[in-house]
């Protein structure tokens, strides 16, 4: 029973992981389906949230509710101007020049941060704008700050799923997707449909940015970097481009991770996330919903 109860307990604890991993490969599944662009300064735009809401709670005492909202709103902006200004003069570049520049936009927000008195290389503690209380259900324990990460994440994927499937936008996005240049015949703005995309990415970064920190309560400018590329490989896992597997592939990526801190040593936890992006690269490259096309 004690053994069982301590598995439910980390399950709890890699979920809480996983769903903030779940919005941070949303971003990065949505761009890479839309402009086939590994967006590598996605985790910073994550990081970028968490500083905005610090110094929302912080310094100018903003309520929870106008927190989410605002921060959401501040990374899209980010998301937007990063597009705008980094990749969209180079839509037509060779997809290595793309790439390129997401690790640079990546490395610049980083090191140009940290030179900025708002931000700082060190860590500093997130504040909780309430106190975390426990729930003891006999098997394990949930507390008031896990219930607030499962709610917000259900409710960003439900809201997600009925933007995708059931507006325009979606549609647009979903066209985009699979030919961009037969959705431009069709008279769909492939730019504004791009741009949109990394607003919505970019907003559901903050907020799991704003998650992490209730979470995990110390941030820093250099924060985004795991988390970043533990989210990319949960996307992989998943299968790039596709939404329900990033969703998934977030969830076991932040359940292994636990686990491994768990019962075999917290030193390899990183290493085995890792070891699973080469099974998935060995064994499926496409990812689990992903399939595999021959292109003639």
């Amino acid at each position: 029973m004690e053994l069982l109860s301590y598995v439910l307990q980390q399950l709890i604890n890699g979920l809480q992981l996983g769903a903030v991993y779940a919005l941070i490969a949303l971003g990065y599944t949505m761009v890479y389906g839309v402009l086939r662009l590994i967006n590598f300064a996605h985790g910073d735009i994550f990081m970028f949230g968490a500083f905005t809401a610090y110094y929302l709670i912080s310094k100018w005492d903003v309520p929870i509710y106008l927190v989410f909202p605002i921060t959401m709103a501040v990374t899209a902006l980010l998301g937007f101007l990063i597009e705008k200004i980094a990749y969209k003069p180079l839509r037509s570049a060779p997809k290595i020049a793309l790439l390129i520049t997401a690790v640079g936009v990546s490395l610049f927000l980083e090191y140009f941060l940290s030179l900025n008195s708002l931000f700082t290389p060190n860590y500093i503690g997130f504040p909780r704008p309430f106190e975390v209380t426990g729930y003891d259900l006999r098997l394990f324990t949930i507390t008031n700050v896990q219930l607030i990460i499962f709610a917000v994440t259900a409710l960003s994927l439900l809201l997600l799923y009925l933007l995708i499937y059931y507006t325009k936008y979606g549609r647009a996005m979903r066209a985009l997707s699979h030919d961009r240049e037969v959705a431009s015949l069709m008279g769909i703005p492939v730019d504004g449909i791009i741009s949109f995309t990394f607003i919505v990415g970019a907003a559901l970064a903050g907020l799991g940015g704003i998650l992490y920190g209730f979470a995990y309560p110390q941030i820093n400018v250099f924060m985004g970097i795991m988390p970043g590329i533990k989210s990319f490989i949960a996307a992989v896992l998943g299968g790039i481009g596709i939404i329900h597997g990033a969703v998934l592939g977030g969830l076991i990526i932040g359940v292994s991770e636990v686990f491994v801190s768990a019962f075999i040593s917290s030193t390899l936890r990183d290493g085995v996330i890792f070891f699973i992006l080469f099974l998935v690269l060995l064994l499926k490259p496409s990812g689990i919903f992903g399939k595999w096309i021959d292109k003639v």
